[in-house]
């Protein structure tokens, strides 16, 4: 069966109105996106935000023409909203399907694969991390994953002591136990994301003594030779002297999450202590790294 498709813009005040009249109109589903290209980065636990200006798009069975449902939103909306209206006649299909098919193995650099439990490795004597999309931050599609995860194949911590600070999906401490790390600890302000972590450590069979997960507060290391932290511009800042006294001299140091109008700063708060390489770029993200002196 086809499906009518609306979407409609919307200011942060006037969002949870048009939410309550696309649901009194019929709307089995209500999605929201960013209309302008404001992005939100990753919020705090417990926190919900939209943009200022989000697109708002009912989904709807088609028991009545498209026509007959824009002219009772016309009854109920403002006009400049009315004028943002695009409709959609939506074919049925296998969204299972679908979904899956969204998400293939993805390759960082020449050995490091990133494969949804659905898909045979490409390269089956490649490091190969089996990891499903889901709540936690960091599968791999993002730039700043991929930066981390590329450098990590391009410079495997072999027998190296490793932090992942703010580890998401846990992604970048199980590629460095694949590519030889001899112990990871995993950490993040998100009990969600160390949940993720734990389940995508069992899910590629990580030996638990190798892998430490804990909140923040509840971290109890000695320096590692090799620090990552995917996090934003604005902690990493604030955390480099925690970050600084959690790495021995000559520690491999890997920040990302960082906009190029942001690397400055970031360079600024890191190079006291660390002596810092060139800032690499993809995809409008930052990576930066350097060695502990």
């Amino acid at each position: 069966m086809p499906w009518l498709q609306l979407s409609i813009q919307c200011s942060r005040e006037e969002l949870e109105n048009t939410e309550n009249i696309f649901l009194e109109s019929g709307a089995l589903s209500l999605t929201l996106g960013d209309a302008k290209d404001e992005p939100i980065y990753e919020p705090l636990p417990g926190e919900i935000p939209v943009w200022p200006n989000t697109t708002l798009t009912g989904l709807f069975e088609q028991t009545r023409s498209i026509e007959d449902l824009y002219d009772e939103l016309v009854k109920k909306l403002p006009a400049h909203q009315i004028s943002s209206i695009r409709k959609h006649l939506l074919e049925d299909q296998v969204w299972e399907r679908v979904f899956l098919d969204q998400f293939t193995p993805l390759q960082f650099g020449k050995n490091l694969w990133i494969c949804p439990s659905w898909h045979e490795p490409p390269d089956p004597e490649a490091c190969n991390i089996i990891l499903d999309p889901g709540i936690a931050f960091g599968t791999g599609t993002h730039p700043t994953t991929a930066l981390c995860l590329e450098f990590l194949d391009e410079n495997p911590p072999e027998t190296k002591s490793v932090l992942d600070f703010g580890c998401g999906s846990g992604i970048l401490a199980i590629a460095a136990i694949k590519l030889g790390a001899s112990k990871v600890t995993s950490t993040d302000i998100d009990p969600q994301a160390l949940e993720a972590t734990a389940n995508n450590a069992k899910r590629n069979d990580i030996d638990p003594e190798r892998l430490g997960i804990c909140l923040p507060e509840k971290m109890d290391i000695e320096p590692v030779e090799y620090l990552m932290a995917n996090i934003l511009s604005g902690p990493l800042v604030e955390l480099e002297p925690q970050l600084a006294s959690l790495t021995i001299k000559g520690a491999q140091l890997v920040l990302s999450g960082i906009l190029p109008a942001q690397a400055g700063s970031v360079g600024q708060a890191y190079q006291q202590h660390f002596q810092l390489d060139e800032v690499k770029i993809k995809d409008s993200w930052c990576r930066i790294t350097g060695i502990r002196l």
